[in-house]
């Protein structure tokens, strides 16, 4: 399993998980990475970024960006979590 740093906060979280599975504080929660300045924000001021996706395009997007800790994705698509990137993004 794949970890990422959750902001700030000295503390390394999955990459990928189920909604509900992690606790998330006061991190910044988001349907997508659309808003820049958002995640430009939270990330210079160490806030973790959450970002919920429901299929691999979306989850392929959100882990691309440097700015977020983890990607949430629904409790009925945990394959989600096996998805591999280095076949999405390369095709090798």
């Amino acid at each position: 399993m794949r970890e990422r740093w959750f902001g700030a906060t000295g503390r390394r979280v999955p990459e990928i998980a189920v909604e509900g599975e992690l606790e998330l504080g006061d991190a910044l929660v988001l349907d997508g990475v659309d808003d820049e300045e958002a995640l430009r924000g939270a990330h210079a001021a160490g806030r973790p970024v959450v970002v919920r996706a429901a299929e691999p395009g979306s989850v392929t997007r959100a882990l691309a960006r440097p700015e977020v800790s983890c990607v949430l994705v629904p409790a009925d698509r945990p394959d989600l979590r096996d998805l591999d990137f280095r076949r999405l993004t390369y095709g090798a």
